[in-house]
C-alpha cells in the first residue's frame, strides 16, 4: 500500500461506548471519535440489556465525526469489532426483536448446563448460545419474530453490509449446531459461518446515506474486542502478554502450544500456532468510573488518579474487591460484590482512588499467578485501553506484577486490531501476523520498582483472602436472580 492509499475505517462497539477510528496503512490513528452508550442494568433480576438503535445512533454520530468524505474513494474497508458475548435477536432487516443481552447479564447463566452437555463445550466456548436459549425460554414472541441470533459485531456489519454472518476466529471451536438443537435451541437463526478477516459484504446505499460514507465499501467480518485488541497490542510470539484494559479488564499470554492451568481459560489464540492463557474480569476497568462519577458524585477521573499518586503503596491498609458485577477469572462468581475494606477516619477519596487502582493491578496478578506457577513466566506486559493513558496505574500494574510493562503507541488497541483484520483481507499485507508487526508500535516501558513490589506482595495475599471469607455473607445478602 502506497502513502497515498486511503485509510481504514475501524469501529469498536464496546460495553459503555463506541469509538471509531480512521486507521492509517501503518497502523496509525488519523482520526478518531467516541460516543457513550447506556446499559440498563436491574440488580434485583441480573438484566443487564443495550438497545441496539442507541448503538446505531452512537455510531452514526462517531463515523460522521471523523468526517469521512460522503462521495468519492471514502476509506478502503469498514470493519467492526466489538464486546462479546452480547446476544443480538434480530430480523432479516437488522432490527432488534428484543434488547440485546449483554455478556454482563446474569439471567441466562442456568441455560448453559443443557447447552454444555450437548455440545460439549462451556463457558465462553457457548458464546451467545445461553442467552439465545433464555430468550426462547422466556419470550417466545420475539424468538418467532427473530431471524438471526447475532454478536454485536455481527449485527454492525449486518446492518452496514447487509450480510448477516456468524464469524469464526482463526482456531475457534464453535458450537455443534446438533447438539444445540438437542438442546433445545432453534438452531436455523445462526446465519452462515465466515471467516473472522473475511469480506463479509459492501456497505448498502441505506447505511451509507445514514453513516455518510460511500456506498459499495467492503465490510470485513470482525471479532470480539479482546481478540482485536491482542493485535493491536502486537501479540504474535509466545510470551507476549497483554492487559485488555477497558470496562471489564484481562490478561492473555500467548503460547506456541496448548497448556492445561487449572482456573484459567485456555483457548486457540487468533493466529496460527498460537495458543493463549488468561483470563477476563468483570468491571476492573470500570470501577474508577464508577468511584469518580457516582461514589463521588462526578469528579474528574484524571484528578482522582493523580490525588491516588500521592498514596503510598497499599493505600494505607485499604483493600477494595473490584467485582462491582460479579466477577468472572478467576473466582468465577455472578454473585460476587465489590468491597471496601479497611477504612478507618484516616482514609480520604485518594485512599479510595489508590485502592481501586491497586485492585486492578491485584485482579490481573490473580489471573496471572497459577500461570507463572505452572512455569509459564510472563517477562513483560502490554497495556492497552483508556486505563493505559495513565503512567501512574500503569507503574502500579508494572509493580504488583513485578514484570516490564509496555505503553503502546496507539492505545485503542481495538481499533488497530480492526483495521489489522481489513488491512489483511485487503492484501496489504501477506497475512495478520506481518499485519501486526507492521502496523503496532510502542511508546514506552516501565520497569517495576523492587521495594514497591515488596510491599505488595503483602497487600495482595490480603487481597486474596478478602473474597473467601467476605463470600458467605455477600451470597447470604444478595442471591441468585432465580431465587425465590
Amino acid at each position: 500500500m502506497t502513502e497515498a492509499a486511503p485509510a481504514i475505517l475501524a469501529v469498536d462497539l464496546g460495553t459503555t461506548d463506541v469509538k471509531a477510528g480512521l486507521v492509517a496503512a501503518d497502523g496509525s490513528l488519523v482520526g478518531r471519535a467516541r460516543a457513550g452508550v447506556a446499559v440498563d442494568i436491574d440488580g434485583a433480576t441480573g438484566a443487564a440489556e443495550q438497545d441496539p438503535e442507541r448503538w446505531w445512533a452512537a455510531l452514526r454520530e462517531v463515523v460522521r465525526a471523523l468526517g469521512v468524505p460522503a462521495s468519492g474513494s471514502g476509506p478502503a474497508a469498514v470493519c467492526v469489532v466489538g464486546q462479546g458475548p452480547t446476544m443480538v435477536p434480530v430480523d432479516r432487516r437488522g432490527i432488534a426483536t428484543h434488547p440485546a443481552v449483554t455478556w454482563l447479564d446474569a439471567r441466562p447463566v442456568g441455560e448453559a448446563a443443557a447447552l454444555e452437555a450437548a455440545t460439549g463445550l462451556t463457558g465462553w466456548g457457548l458464546g451467545i448460545l445461553p442467552a439465545a436459549r433464555w430468550l426462547e425460554r422466556t419470550d417466545p414472541a420475539a424468538a418467532d419474530r427473530t431471524a438471526w441470533y447475532l454478536n454485536a459485531w455481527e449485527w454492525a456489519a449486518l446492518r452496514i453490509g447487509g450480510t448477516a454472518a456468524t464469524t469464526r476466529s482463526l482456531g475457534q471451536v464453535l458450537p455443534d449446531p446438533g447438539g444445540a438443537a438437542e438442546a433445545g435451541l432453534a438452531v436455523e437463526r445462526l446465519p452462515q459461518v465466515v471467516p473472522s478477516g473475511s469480506v463479509v459484504g459492501a456497505v448498502t446505499a441505506a447505511a451509507a446515506r445514514d453513516l455518510g460514507i460511500p456506498a459499495g465499501i467492503p465490510v470485513v467480518a470482525g471479532m470480539v474486542d479482546s481478540y482485536a485488541s491482542f493485535h493491536g497490542a502486537g501479540l504474535v510470539d509466545a510470551g507476549d502478554a497483554v492487559d485488555t484494559g477497558g470496562t471489564s479488564g484481562g490478561l492473555a499470554l500467548y503460547r506456541d502450544s496448548a497448556v492445561d492451568v487449572p482456573g484459567t481459560w485456555v483457548a486457540a489464540a487468533p493466529l496460527p500456532d498460537r495458543w493463549l492463557v488468561g483470563g477476563a474480569m468483570t468491571a476492573t476497568g470500570r470501577s474508577l468510573d464508577w468511584l469518580a462519577e457516582d461514589a463521588l458524585g462526578g469528579v474528574a477521573v484524571t484528578d482522582l488518579i493523580e490525588e491516588a499518586a500521592g498514596v503510598r503503596p497499599g493505600a494505607d491498609g485499604l483493600l477494595f474487591l473490584p467485582y462491582l458485577a460479579g466477577e468472572r477469572s478467576p473466582i468465577w462468581d455472578p454473585l460476587a460484590r465489590g468491597a471496601f475494606v479497611g477504612l478507618t477516619l484516616g482514609h480520604g477519596r485518594a485512599h479510595l482512588a489508590r485502592a481501586v487502582l491497586e485492585a486492578a493491578a491485584f485482579a490481573l496478578r490473580h489471573v496471572a499467578e497459577p500461570i507463572q506457577e505452572a512455569g509459564l513466566p510472563i517477562d513483560h506486559l502490554v497495556v492497552t485501553g483508556g486505563t493505559a493513558r495513565s503512567d501512574t496505574w500503569n507503574a502500579i500494574k508494572a509493580d504488583v506484577l513485578g514484570v516490564q510493562v509496555v505503553v503502546p503507541a496507539e492505545l485503542e488497541t481495538a481499533l488497530v486490531g480492526a483495521a489489522i483484520l481489513a488491512a489483511t483481507a485487503l492484501g496489504w499485507h501477506a497475512d495478520a501476523s506481518s499485519a501486526i508487526r507492521a502496523m503496532v508500535r510502542y511508546d514506552h516501558r516501565l520497569e517495576p520498582d523492587p521495594a514497591a513490589s515488596a510491599a505488595y506482595d503483602e497487600a495482595f495475599a490480603a487481597y486474596k483472602a478478602l473474597w473467601p471469607a467476605l463470600a458467605p455473607v455477600i451470597h447470604r445478602v444478595h442471591k441468585a436472580p432465580t431465587d425465590t
